[in-house]
């Protein structure tokens, strides 16, 4: 009886873990675990005919452009060409320019060097002798300046004579 038991227990195991309305895979194969790889992608270039067509397509619209005459019936290539061969006469003209400019620096540096200074100072308020720091000056003994104040408030009204005089025989002649 314990055949009979043991095969019984092993039709309810099998029953137990099939479930019913699913169908069994019977058939199984070395090479196939269970999971799929998707095909490799290929890339392909477009390939150098391509290239070369777009090149030369590209290059000789470029060419025509650049040969045909412009507004004063000169092409680009001649325009470009005249470019070049000024380039060197340009810089020329310029180092030239540079050269007298730098002459003429040179000699008005010398002129003015050379020339004689005026020695003389037009003093316009008397505080410009006291200003700064007194160098060999002790404290409380300043120059006494009043000769020099004197002197420019007589230059001042002087000047203002003049010019009162002047304005004066203006309005005379306008009336």
């Amino acid at each position: 009886m314990s055949a009979l038991r043991q095969r019984a227990a092993r039709l309810a195991l099998q029953f137990r873990t099939v479930r019913p309305g699913t169908a069994r895979n019977t058939r199984s194969y070395a090479s196939d675990h269970g999971h799929h790889e998707a095909p490799h992608a290929v890339e392909e270039s477009l390939g150098p005919a391509f290239y070369i067509t777009l090149a030369t397509f590209t290059g000789s619209i470029f060419v025509y452009s650049i040969s045909r005459p412009g507004e004063n019936g000169e092409s680009t290539i001649h325009r470009w060409l005249r470019k070049i061969s000024d380039y060197g006469t340009e810089w020329e003209t310029r180092n030239h320019l540079m050269t007298a400019a730098l002459e003429q620096a040179a000699h008005d540096k010398h002129l003015l060097y050379g020339a004689e200074r005026s020695r003389h100072y037009e003093l316009t308020y008397p505080e410009v002798f006291t200003h700064g720091s007194p160098f060999n000056v002790p404290a409380g003994h300043y120059a006494n300046i009043d000769k020099v104040v004197a002197h420019y408030k007589k230059q001042y009204h002087e000047d203002e004579a003049r010019k009162a005089k002047k304005l004066a025989a203006a309005s005379e002649t306008s009336q």
